[in-house]
């Protein structure tokens, strides 16, 4: 797959089927959560390319050390304990802290695709899977 520079049209397709949101009212389209069901082979070259550029990630000093998200091995729990200890800090030296969370619905579907590829070309992270 990356030595010929093909990923298949077979695995550029999903079953989709939506799955109702808890609580929310089915007669409408936006209670619904799309589940995509890819093919298997698709999976498995995904994850050969994943620690491939997780690699090189790692290499470059990405992602950031304070992002939690889709980081081997750190999940929202780490992050919260991050925050309970900056919270617990601030506390013992008498100083104020604040925080703020922020929940935004349907970010992904606003990310500018041309934006994200430049700034992995910039990375060199795609010079081989966007010929």
């Amino acid at each position: 797959m990356l030595k010929f520079r093909h990923f298949p049209n077979c695995w550029k397709t999903a079953r989709v089927l939506p799955i109702l949101k808890s609580g929310k009212d089915p007669t409408h389209p936006v209670s619904y959560r799309p589940i995509s069901l890819l093919p298997t082979l698709r999976k498995l070259g995904k994850k050969l390319i994943l620690n491939r550029y997780l690699t090189l990630a790692t290499k470059l000093r990405l992602p950031i050390p304070q992002q939690f998200g889709f980081t081997p091995q750190l999940s929202t729990a780490h992050q919260l304990l991050r925050v309970v200890e900056h919270i617990n800090e601030g506390k013992n030296s008498n100083l104020t802290t604040a925080t703020i969370f922020l929940d935004i619905a349907k970010a992904f579907d606003k990310v500018w695709i041309e934006g994200l590829i430049h700034k992995l070309i910039a990375y060199n992270f795609l010079n081989t899977l966007l010929r």
